[in-house]
């Protein structure tokens, strides 16, 4: 399962997203917001985020205008590694060598085929698993 969330910046891309993800057959839970009306990212970046380090859903997806804001509260949940994408080999990268669970996007800097394109490459990469990002994502995970 998906977790996804998003600010009111971000919710059309999320929308889309949540398209996409149906029309994968992917099974996605929207921890908000879930309209338009200015709201705080916080609130939604956490819910999402927290789903995913508990365990509740594999992966998670947030959004908002920039990304930038919703990626520092998702990196704030312990347990969770959120990379900010703007392009594909991002997404690539930072699953091959970070193991990130959970992938920001801007909406406001991307549209939704770019989006997608990050998502597909996010959701379909696997961890390398090298010893060498092992232990650099072990030391990640020690810090407070």
């Amino acid at each position: 399962m998906i977790a996804i969330g998003s600010d009111h910046g971000g919710y059309d891309l999320k929308m889309s997203v949540i398209k996409h993800l149906e029309e994968l057959g992917l099974e996605y839970k929207d921890f908000g917001c879930y309209d338009k009306n200015s709201c705080d990212y916080p609130i939604f970046g956490e819910a999402a985020a927290k789903a995913v380090a508990i365990g509740e859903c594999e992966k998670g997806i947030v959004i908002c205008t920039t990304g930038i804001g919703i990626s520092i509260v998702a990196n704030k949940v312990k347990g969770v590694r959120c990379a900010l994408c703007s392009e594909p080999v991002s997404a690539k990268m930072t699953r091959l060598h970070n193991d990130a669970n959970v992938l920001a996007m801007g909406a406001a800097l991307i549209g939704p085929m770019m989006a997608n394109d990050i998502v597909d490459v996010f959701l379909n990469t696997e961890f390398s698993g090298e010893e060498k990002h092992c232990r650099r994502i072990n030391e990640i995970s020690s810090m407070e």
